[in-house]
């Protein structure tokens, strides 16, 4: 069968089509991976890239600048990552500045972040240059230490719910306490002895003061208590002269 004219311009004009949006198809994904501009090179080195992986982006205040170009071990505690960046932001990234792994929201893909620098530096950076890397949290190591945690609240929760069993059931010395009545009385009898016995020591004592001095106002002690009055002044004059310090009358 012969193929018409109008067949062929359908054809010709489907293979346009698909020719056009295969070029916009590079042209856009060139356009992200920064492969139609200039751009300049910088790296950081990693304890853990933490699932970062070639092709992730690379932000700098908030901003889609670059891509990550290749992960590399060097050694058996570091991974250098090196990242391609549009030359228009090379001008704001100091050499002070910092790369960090974070994630393209809750659940998304890793990326680097860049965090300005300008604080030790002003210096821009240069193609090639290493900028100090910030290393991420290992999730790991704290569902482990999580982990522990939950495991001891277990164990300390279940040595409390056995105490409050115990003591429920008056078991121990407070919980005969708790649930015996007689001791409760009993306790509450020592706190009254002991209220009364320290009222007794305080009326006595206030007896003794009025005694003494009535003692002292009565003539025939009066010499009594004047000579151990002119003692003790003796004494403390000896004391300071003793000691170097003048006495004072």
């Amino acid at each position: 069968m012969k193929t018409t004219s109008g067949q062929k311009i359908k054809i010709g004009l489907f293979t346009f089509i698909g020719l056009l949006a295969l070029v916009l198809a590079i042209f856009f994904i060139g356009n992200r991976k920064n492969l139609f501009s200039s751009t300049f090179n910088v790296y950081g080195v990693f304890r853990n890239v933490s699932g970062l992986q070639i092709g992730n982006n690379v932000r700098f205040a908030g901003i889609n600048v670059g891509v990550v170009q290749s992960i590399n071990i060097v050694s058996d505690s570091a991974a250098r990552v090196d990242v391609t960046l549009s030359s228009n932001v090379r001008k704001f990234i100091k050499k002070d500045s910092k790369l960090s792994i974070g994630s393209d929201g809750l659940m998304g893909d890793k990326l680097i972040v860049i965090a300005p620098g300008g604080i030790t530096s002003t210096e821009p950076v240069k193609n090639g240059d290493q900028l100090a890397a910030v290393n991420p949290v290992d999730i790991d190591k704290i569902i482990s230490k999580m982990t522990g945690v939950i495991t001891n609240a277990e164990s300390l929760t279940a040595g409390l719910s056995q105490i409050v069993a115990k003591v429920n059931s008056g078991q121990g010395s407070i919980g005969r306490l708790l649930n015996s009545d007689k001791l409760s009385k009993d306790l509450e009898g020592t706190v009254r002895q002991a209220k009364t016995t320290m009222q007794n020591v305080h009326s006595t004592t206030s007896t003794l003061n009025t005694d003494l001095k009535a003692a002292q106002s009565n003539f025939l002690l009066k010499g009594f208590f004047k000579k151990k009055k002119k003692k003790a002044t003796q004494d403390s004059i000896k004391k300071a002269q003793a000691g170097g310090v003048p006495a004072t009358q």
